[in-house]
C-alpha cells in the first residue's frame, strides 16, 4: 500500500504481486527501505497461485474489513 500527499491532495494505491517476475523490481526500495525487497505471494509461499482464487479471497477479505456486502 502506498500513500502520497502533494499540494494538499492525497493519493493512495494498492498492489499485490501474485506470480510476478520480480526481476523487474530489483532496483526498487519499497517505501525507501533499503534493507527490504519487493516480494510476491509466489515467492513467500514457494508455489504459484491461481489468480482467480487470489481475487476471490482478496475480495472477501476487503469486504469483511470494510463491512461491505458482496455482489457477484
Amino acid at each position: 500500500m502506498g500513500v502520497r500527499i502533494s499540494r494538499g491532495v492525497s493519493m493512495h494505491g494498492f498492489a499485490l504481486n501474485v506470480n510476478t517476475d520480480l526481476s523487474y523490481f530489483s532496483l526498487i526500495n519499497p517505501c525507501g527501505l533499503t534493507d527490504k525487497k519487493v516480494t510476491s505471494l509466489q515467492a513467500e509461499l514457494g508455489n504459484s497461485m491461481n489468480m482467480n482464487d487470489v481475487k476471490k479471497i482478496l475480495r472477501e477479505k476487503i469486504a469483511l474489513v470494510f463491512n461491505m456486502n458482496l455482489i457477484n
